[in-house]
């Protein structure tokens, strides 16, 4: 069979997979079986188990299963709704006032979550019915978290990242520090969104709350100093290179264990639910990265990826003529799978044209990163429109309207990243050297 044409059928067969419901992940293994039958005379049942046991048996990769435990304990506590009361009274005298909280407790929550549904669906649980009952507009209050939920992919510790780097063989390290500078000028033009839009429609602003001191503000931002101690201890710990990511993770899940005890929100039912609530996800990330390794070397087998790197390469596009199509590529794929199995599913098809175009891998990484957050508020699977579809009970065209404003910020940035190169590049290389 022609290349093309075997390429096609691929895709076409992925497509009907993925719309009969079938996991993710056995679908990839699924088509990688096909691949074998129509483009190879080797036999998949060889390369199977090898592929399988090698895809989980990487060290790298434990840091997965810690940082996403450490998510579910801090989900269950009540560390969200101290750092609501420890944020509020900074926000009143911005436009927009306690909006501005959904949009800074999703950055906080972020640097110790990995995960951009547990990073909506846990400020969201503390912020929706708080400023509903102050009167807040619905239509802002959703779709600020809609899209501040997303920087849970992109500030580090990020789970996303850490596929990435799996995939592309790109230091988790530098990776984490790369996506700092960006979600903190995401986080802020997010914020300047929200400005914006309660300067045009100063009507839907509540007054703000009665002025507090210095000091009384203060005093209600202590209330922060647990989780700004645990970003500290799990982050400080990599950067200074005192630990590895994945003992850093390891430290991140007896710090918030630490921090239940010491503030009373530590039971065994909260214990054992976080544990269960980590294995599930992490069971879906390895299924799915199972069948994509599988796939992968099916595809090395038929030499598509070769292929549509020479093909990327004849078409003579420039460097942001190749960035721009792939987030077309990304964005079409974020309508249909989710995130880690865009990654995970197009490393080895695009990660060759990318290379031979002379893109830094690290760059490349979080602009993916941004990608993939745009898509968690594309319908119809952006994960993201679903959590806040079931904390608010509306329907999903009304939340993906309101997520709209935040979707053309993350385009922006997209945009900023490629004019400003640097804010990836430029801590990274001062803290680890340039590589």
């Amino acid at each position: 069979m022609e290349p093309a044409t075997a390429a096609l059928v691929l895709i076409g067969l992925m497509l009907v997979i993925l719309a009969s419901g079938i996991w993710i992940g056995l679908a990839l293994g699924l088509v990688g079986f096909v691949a074998f039958a129509l483009m190879t005379k080797a036999d998949p049942a060889l390369s199977f188990a090898p592929t399988i046991w090698g895809s989980m048996n990487s060290w790298t990769l434990t840091a997965l299963p810690m940082f996403i435990w450490m998510g579910e304990i801090l989900f269950r506590s009540s560390l969200s709704d101290d750092m609501f009361r420890g944020l509020a009274p900074w926000m009143q005298r911005l436009p927009g006032r306690l909006l501005h909280t959904n949009v800074f407790g999703c950055g906080i929550f972020a640097a110790i979550s990995g995960s951009s549904a547990a990073t909506a669906a846990t400020i969201g649980r503390m912020t929706i019915p708080e400023l509903r009952r102050r009167g807040y507009d619905d239509f802002m209050n959703i779709g600020s978290l809609a899209g501040s939920g997303t920087l849970g992919l992109l500030i580090p510790p990020s789970i996303i990242l850490i596929v990435y780097g799996v995939a592309a063989e790109v230091s988790i390290a530098r990776l984490f520090i790369a996506g700092i500078v960006p979600g903190i000028v995401l986080m802020l033009i997010f914020s300047a969104v929200l400005i914006g839009w309660a300067l045009m429609h100063p009507d839907k602003v509540p007054p703000p709350d009665p002025p507090m001191t210095l000091g009384e503000k203060l005093h209600e931002s202590r209330r922060l100093i647990p989780i700004v101690g645990l970003i500290a201890l799990v982050l400080g710990s990599i950067y200074s290179g005192i630990a590895t990511p994945t003992e850093s993770a390891v430290l991140g899940v007896l710090g918030a264990l630490a921090l239940t005890l010491a503030t009373g929100t530590f039971s065994w039912a909260m214990f054992r639910d976080s544990v269960l609530g980590a294995v599930r996800t992490n069971a879906m990330i390895g299924i799915i990265l199972a069948g994509a390794a599988f796939l992968t070397v099916a595809m090395g087998f038929t030499g598509l990826p070769r292929l549509f790197a020479e093909w990327i390469n004849a078409l003579g596009l420039s460097k942001f003529g190749l960035i721009m199509a792939l987030m077309v590529v990304y964005l079409v794929l974020g309508c249909l799978i989710d995130g880690i199995s865009m990654v995970v599913l197009t490393a080895a098809v695009v990660m060759p044209a990318v290379k031979a175009a002379g893109i830094d891998l690290v760059w490349f990484g979080v602009f993916v990163v941004l990608v993939v957050e745009m898509a968690q508020i594309t319908p119809p699977v952006g994960f993201n429109l679903y959590v806040l579809q079931g904390l608010t009970g509306k329907n999903m065209g009304y939340i993906a309207l309101a997520a709209l404003p935040f979707f053309l910020a993350m385009i922006g940035m997209v945009f900023l990243i490629i004019l400003f190169p640097d804010l990836v590049s430029w801590l990274p290389n001062q803290m680890l050297g340039v590589k």
